[in-house]
């Protein structure tokens, strides 16, 4: 929806209620993480980023033709997973770990990242197809 149109105002406050929630589980999730698997690897951001995709691509194509798609999107899409995932993360934890003299591990992280977030969307986006044909 364009920034000025009627309705935007609305469609916003689902983006923020979305972001917020999404960005608390983030939280949690690498805050539980943290305390399962010390430090070391970042673990949290791998696994919110590679959830988040699946997410994405599911929803994405679950909630085509959906009467309240716009503001569905807005809400889950942009809002929580947005407020879920974080590249900013990511990008920093790669130059920590290039800095910490650890290349190997920063290219097998940045790696994974790709790999995984780009099968977890298309996983995703079949299940979306699974669940509308059945």
């Amino acid at each position: 929806m364009p920034v000025g149109s009627p309705g935007a105002g609305i469609t916003l406050l689902w983006v923020m209620l979305g972001g917020a929630l999404g960005a608390g589980l983030r939280w949690w999730v690498g805050a539980a993480l943290l305390r399962q698997l010390q430090a070391g690897f970042p673990w949290a951001t791998l696994t919110v980023n590679i959830a988040g995709a699946l997410a994405a691509g599911y929803l994405l194509v679950r909630l085509q033709g959906h009467p309240q798609a716009t503001l569905l999107r807005a809400l889950l899409v942009v809002g929580f997973l947005g407020g879920l995932t974080t590249f900013s993360s990511l990008m920093v934890e790669l130059l920590l770990l290039a800095r910490h003299a650890r290349p190997g591990l920063a290219v097998l992280y940045l790696a994974v990242s790709i790999a995984g977030g780009l099968s977890a969307v298309w996983v995703g986006a079949r299940l979306a197809e699974a669940s509308l044909r059945g």
